[in-house]
């Protein structure tokens, strides 16, 4: 077992001594100062889905490509 003076530098720490590791977040000086957001990507699409897939027929139906090779010099 480790001792509780040991700093917890083993990248395998969490699976030997798990409850030292939590211990030693808990009392983080720098983890408590940290800001906290959360993030939810995925609550609200940002363009509807129906919008999206007419979108996507439109731009699958076009059958003009324009030229863009004058637009490389």
């Amino acid at each position: 077992m480790l001792s509780t003076n040991t700093p917890l530098v083993d990248p395998f720490a969490m699976l030997i001594a798990p409850d030292q590791v939590m211990s030693a977040i808990e009392r983080s000086d720098r983890l408590a100062r940290l800001q906290r957001r959360v993030y939810r990507p995925l609550d609200r699409p940002w363009i509807p889905m129906k919008a999206s897939a007419d979108f996507d027929r439109e731009v699958d139906a076009e059958s003009d490509v324009p030229d863009l090779s004058d637009l490389a010099e």
